[in-house]
């Protein structure tokens, strides 16, 4: 099969998908690993990296600790990202509808509900600092900052990003490859004036902040901000691949095409916290970092913010689609783009119109919601290291039929295991809305309770599985027309 195939009618620029979570046939397999770089990193030339850098200078990391988290943090949680997009060629369907298998096609329905609550409100993270930037951008024009222009700055992007939601795989990573030539060019125009700002005696006389409390409590808020919260959606981009595409190339392509961007972008904030002390707390980051900038500048700034949001959240928006698929709801999979986009407009109003605060909605958010992405990649993770290709039939299949219903649809090694770590998770986690009761010592300021649930629902799952409660069901094993090839390598 050439992997440079030709794109099928169904998966047209332009035009509406027309797949939803069943799997991809051979002969509608197209594209290269490569791909996969445009797809990430538009996704994360958003603004939001430079405010992680902010919050590395509130954490007291000096420059060498700051470059040392702004690598690995993005590097590290993308790798996962890389690992599990593989299955995605391996099975030919979106992330989710994979998940069945470990899971059991109603023992599935607890981690699809945690993603697809995720993915909807990363969407609203993105558009409601869109919003900001797309208000702040009418201000310039004269309009006034009241609550009629910021429903009407919400709405445009909010329509923006449906739009693009709705016509599906192909238009978006289309639009991930615009995004990034476009607003990566116009991000760097930015940065470069940024650093221009940078108050470098400063930056370079600080001394190193504590390893424990700073850059351990740092490198998982990164980790859990940006790969963690795309775990539950890397095979969404990979299932159109060929079957020959290397996984090693998948994992590569999505580790750079992120870590890239990211790496830019938090250790420019971190460098421009240097005169701007409150970056990290700012109840709008758009104009906080704007601030920032001359006042000729203040325009392609905005468009740039703007720009690099959208691709993220369209992204999201796509991907919290196929997981209300994957949940059972029967309905087309553009109609679940409109659902999710009423949602996402809800909950902008909320934060910005009501609640009217930013970073700590968002930082509770990405520490309580990481303690149950985690641990369900971990079990997805330990599965995929005992197969390499899925019964097709049976992930579409939810009756008593399929291969993956087990016992009463569910598995239950892996949802014992999934609920342990999330529950080991929480009692380790510190966030302005919870705090577990073993969140003390270290734990009290690292956040580091979602890796802790990570490795429980891995170890247990793995455990579970050799001593006889087995993850896999025997189908797997079935030779069908329809399995994917052997393959020895990732």
């Amino acid at each position: 099969m050439n992997e440079q195939q030709q794109p099928p009618q169904s998966d047209k620029v332009w035009s509406i998908e027309l797949h939803g979570i069943e799997p991809i046939a051979d002969n509608e397999r197209h594209g290269t690993a490569f791909e996969l770089f445009w797809v990430w990193f538009a996704a994360n030339i958003g603004i939001l990296g430079i405010v992680y850098g902010g919050i590395l200078a509130t954490s007291g990391l000096n420059l060498w600790q700051s470059i040392l988290v702004a690598l690995i943090a993005p590097a590290a949680s993308f790798a996962l990202v890389g690992v599990l997009s593989i299955a995605g060629k391996w099975g030919g369907a979106p992330t989710l509808t994979l998940s069945r298998a470990p899971f059991g096609t109603r023992g599935n329905l607890g981690p699809t509900l945690i993603s697809w609550i995720s993915l909807v409100g990363w969407e609203t993270i993105s558009v409601i600092t869109a919003a900001y930037a797309l208000l702040g951008l009418l201000n310039l024009v004269g309009l006034p900052s009241n609550v009629f222009w910021t429903i009407v700055s919400l709405i445009i992007i909010a329509v923006l990003v449906v739009v693009i939601g709705l016509l599906g795989h192909a238009t978006l990573v289309w639009i991930q490859q615009a995004a990034t030539w476009i607003f990566g060019a116009l991000t760097l125009v930015v940065v470069v004036f940024l650093l221009a700002r940078t108050n470098w005696s400063a930056v370079l006389a600080a001394q190193p902040g504590p390893w424990d409390t700073g850059v351990l409590a740092t490198l998982s808020i990164i980790i859990a901000g940006t790969g963690i919260g795309w775990a539950n959606a890397g095979a969404d981009y990979a299932r159109y691949l060929p079957h020959k595409v290397k996984g090693s190339s998948i994992v590569g392509w999505t580790v750079f095409g992120s870590t890239l961007p990211l790496f830019v972008l938090i250790l420019t904030g971190r460098l421009l916290a240097s005169h701007l002390s409150n970056l990290a707390s700012a109840e709008n980051p758009v104009l906080a970092i704007g601030s920032a900038l001359p006042s000729w500048m203040a325009i392609p700034y905005l468009i740039t913010a703007i720009g690099g949001l959208v691709a993220g959240a369209d992204l999201s928006i796509y991907s919290s689609g196929l997981n209300l698929l994957a949940i059972g709801l029967k309905i087309e999979r553009y109609k679940t783009v409109i659902i999710d986009g009423v949602l996402m407009i809800a909950g902008a109003i909320y934060v910005m119109l009501i609640a009217q605060n930013f970073f700590t909605p968002f930082e509770s958010f990405l520490q309580l919601l990481a303690d149950g992405l985690t641990a369900w990649s971990a079990i997805f993770l330990i599965d995929m290291l005992k197969r390499r290709s899925y019964n097709i039939a049976g992930l579409t299949d939810t009756s008593a039929r399929s291969s993956y219903f087990y016992i009463a649809g569910i598995n239950r090694a892996a949802l014992i295991a999934w609920l342990l770590g999330i529950l080991a998770g929480l009692a380790f986690t510190v966030s302005p809305w919870f705090s577990g009761p073993f969140a003390i010592g270290i734990f009290a300021t690292s956040s580091l309770g979602y890796l802790i649930g990570f490795l429980v629902s891995a170890l247990i799952y793995w455990l579970l599985f050799v001593w006889g409660a087995k993850g896999q069901s025997s189908a797997d094993q079935q030779s069908s027309s329809y399995e994917l090839p052997r393959e020895v390598t990732l």
